[in-house]
């Protein structure tokens, strides 16, 4: 049974139902707070909606984005994913109003009159994708997600310089300077799993702070906290069947011990992941948050040699802008369809080096994922709010 399509739907429904109408900085919504929704990864289904048509590539393009610790939309753009063109334009056309001058754009007429034009999304997008240096400054999206799951900045220690003059007291060339580290948090937490699997602090925060300011956007999904448990023998035993009843000279009557399981390396842990979202576009941002978390799970647990089990999502502010409500009702009368499958498509070999070196994240691409079975009703357009 489908269960995500209808818990889905039905906080769809809820907000319709129940939310308060509220002005924000990009509209105005029907909003409620505070709901959860959760999806057994057990039987092998991965929670792509089938209520509307998905675009996978881009889910899993965004999800390698962040873990490379880009933050520079070069890499979505060149590879087909817009899920962030709209914030970086933003920002481009707002530094255009402030200061046209300093803003590159495009050169329009005949010298010497000649004008300077902002350029239009789509020039931009082209510029973004052709012109390195372009896109070094105005493709970045400041601290966001990449940089801090990867190399959250702290400061280690403070230095001073100079000194003083002993007979007058006076300071000479005194300044201090900070120190700074990055932190990998993705690979901490893999080297956790590793070492203290049933750690309660095994957290990704993307919330800092003292960077806010910096990003096109604060993060709305701005932390992760997973969780192992260990698997019993029979739930072992049913992994091995799956795995190996055509590759193995097995019959019934063989006695399979947990000590032959260690040996053809049957995982012994479960492994869920629970995210925290502040701000939920429910209609469009939320369908893709479910996919990428639940994907996001599964490659950590291949790397630890663990089951995937349940991705659980905590949901804040819950809202619908009102210019997407007849998308929302279109959604509510379609019947959902069985989930797919994710079938990766990389050997162990591949994932053992990439838990060893997590740096090698950078390497994976989206062909490297491919769903199966999945069967969805057309998509439905509609606005995207920045």
């Amino acid at each position: 049974m489908n269960n995500i399509d209808k818990q889905y739907t039905d906080l769809l429904q809820d907000i319709l139902d129940n939310g308060y109408e509220k002005d924000t900085r990009n509209g105005k919504v029907l909003s409620v707070f505070g709901r959860t929704i959760r999806h057994s990864m057990k039987d092998g289904k991965f929670p792509l909606l089938t209520t509307k048509k998905m675009y996978f590539k881009g889910i899993v393009t965004e999800l390698l984005w962040f873990l490379k610790g880009d933050t520079n939309i070069k890499y979505l753009l060149n590879n087909d994913c817009n899920i962030w063109t709209g914030d970086c334009y933003q920002n481009y056309s707002k530094c255009w109003e402030i200061n046209p001058m300093t803003t590159i754009g495009k050169l329009v007429g005949e010298l010497p009159f000649a004008k300077m034009v902002k350029f239009t999304q789509e020039e931009f997008i082209d510029k973004i994708k052709t012109d390195d240096e372009f896109a070094k400054i105005w493709g970045e999206l400041g601290p966001i997600y990449g940089k801090q799951w990867r190399s959250w900045k702290t400061a280690t220690g403070i230095g001073y310089t100079g000194g003083f003059n002993v007979n007058t007291g006076e300071i000479i060339n005194s300044g201090a300077s900070i120190s700074y580290k990055q932190i990998d948090q993705i690979a901490n937490l893999i080297s956790e799993l590793k070492t203290n699997p049933d750690s309660r602090r095994m957290m990704i925060s993307a919330w800092n702070v003292g960077e806010l300011h910096q990003m096109a956007l604060p993060p709305c999904h701005y932390g992760f906290q997973v969780y192992t448990r260990e698997l019993s023998y029979d739930q072992r035993f049913e992994i091995f069947i799956l795995k190996n009843e055509r590759k193995f000279d097995w019959t019934p009557d063989k006695r399979i011990t947990s000590e032959v399981l260690n040996e053809l390396n049957i995982p012994t842990r479960a492994i869920s992941l629970m995210w925290n979202q502040r701000s939920v576009d429910t209609p469009l941002g939320l369908p893709y948050n479910i996919a990428s978390y639940a994907l996001l799970l599964s490659i950590i647990a291949k790397q630890v040699n663990m089951i995937p089990e349940e991705v659980i999502g905590n949901l804040g502010d819950c809202h619908i802008y009102t210019n997407q409500i007849e998308g929302v009702k279109e959604q509510l009368t379609r019947e959902p369809y069985e989930l797919p499958k994710l079938v990766h498509m990389k050997t162990d070999d591949f994932y053992k080096s990439l838990s060893d070196n997590p740096s090698l994240y950078g390497h994976l691409d989206s062909k490297d994922f491919k769903i199966e079975g999945y069967q969805s009703h057309p998509t439905i357009k509609m606005p995207l709010s920045n």
